[in-house]
Parts: C-alpha cells; structure tokens; sequence
C-alpha cells in the first residue's frame, strides 16, 4: 500500500517531534511546518494525501488553512488538532471544512487511527453513477451534482452521501452510520460530528426532499412520491 502523506503544521516542538517519529515509525512521510506561512508556500507545489492542523500558531489559525484547503481540495481530508473539546469550539472547526478533530492532549494511536481512517475513505474509489432525486454521485469521479450543478462536499459529506445512496431505500440507524463513517468498532465518536455533517451536506444539496430523517433512529435516502 502507498505509504500517506502528512502535511503537518504544529509549532510545538515536543509535540510535533513525538508525532513525526510515531507516524514515520508507521510508514507515513510527514512534512511539519511551523507557520501558516510555511505551509502555504509548501502547498504552491505537490499536494499531500491528508493535512494535520494545530489551531493555534505563531502567525494565525489553523483554521485559515482548512478554509483555503478546502476551496482548493474538496477531497483532502482535513484533521484538526484543538486545545478545546467542548461543543461551540468543535462546531467552530466543522465549520471551517475539518473532516475530524483530536483534542489537546491525545494518544498517538488515536491520532493514527483516525489518520487512516479518513484516508481510506478519501481514496479513489471504481464505481457506477448513483442517483436518486436531484442528486447524482460519479464514484469513479467522486463527483457530485444536484439539479445538474456540480456541488463540492467536504470527504465525511460525501462519505456520508456515498453511504446513503449505496443504502437507498433503507433506513440506517445513526449507530450505523458512525460505526461506518468513524472507526470500524465504533470507538472515539462523536455523536454531534454526525448531526453537523448532515446538516451541512442538506445545505449544500440545497435541502432535497428525497434525503430524509427517521425521527430518533436515523437517515434514509429515497425517491419522493409522484
């Protein structure tokens, strides 16, 4: 298997230094900068697979980065690293385009699980066209249109779509679905991650019918009735 590529920004050395050893250990090629500035000159040139952010830094906010990856890549997969756990600082970073957060301090391994974890599910997938409704979803593209535009999702939105379209006119549970889309034991989930990401996807699709809630059980994706 090809070995990920990290960018990596974090200006705390002991951090940082106990990160890089840990992910090289693991066959990773991780690039660590300092600075938002460092690691905007470093994204001029090739793209890594998956981008580590620290929040806090020297020269600004993580944060900035994400936004700006993520108008430039929809489908980089985007980790946070925040100080803060609680809800208004977790909502803060999905808003800016994060596909994950780890709070401040972390396990090294936690950290690597969800490294691979949204690598995985951000690698080209071979696939037909899936539909239903307004929304159409080209996996061999992993590209998305609703109403014939073409719409930009962040990896969780359209890992989160991708799963509901395969599943159409089945009811999934909000376990299931974060059994899926999180780690495969279902450990180290959020249950708020999820309500955020299907909100944002809703907006993005421009609210479709045809993508709907089970009150208190979870999500289905079916044709609305002529």
């Amino acid at each position: 298997m090809t070995a990920m590529t990290i960018l990596f920004l974090e200006d705390d050395d002991a951090i940082a230094g106990a990160v890089c050893d840990f992910l090289a250990g693991r066959g990773c090629r991780v690039a660590r900068y300092t600075t938002l500035a460092a690691a905007r000159q470093a994204l001029a040139g090739a793209l890594p697979d998956l981008a580590l952010l620290d929040r806090n830094l020297p020269d600004g906010d993580g944060a900035d980065l994400c936004r700006a990856l993520r108008a430039r890549c929809p489908r980089m997969p985007v980790l946070l690293l925040t100080v803060r756990g609680d809800t208004p600082d977790v909502l803060e970073g999905f808003g800016c385009g994060a596909d994950d957060y780890v709070t401040k301090p972390f396990e090294l391994e936690v950290l690597y699980s969800r490294l691979q974890a949204l690598w995985r599910r951000s690698r080209p997938e071979t696939g037909p066209l899936l539909r239903c409704g307004p929304i159409t979803l080209d996996e061999a593209r992993q590209a998305v249109s609703c109403r014939g535009q073409a719409v930009a999702l962040g990896a969780l939105e359209y890992q989160l779509l991708l799963l509901l379209l395969r599943n159409q006119g089945r009811t999934l549970t909000r376990r299931q679905l974060l059994d899926e889309l999180w780690d495969r034991n279902g450990r180290f989930v959020n249950d708020n991650t999820l309500t955020v990401t299907m909100k944002r996807l809703r907006e993005k699709l421009g609210q479709p019918g045809c993508l709907k809630t089970v009150r208190s059980f979870g999500y289905r994706m079916e044709e609305d009735a002529p």
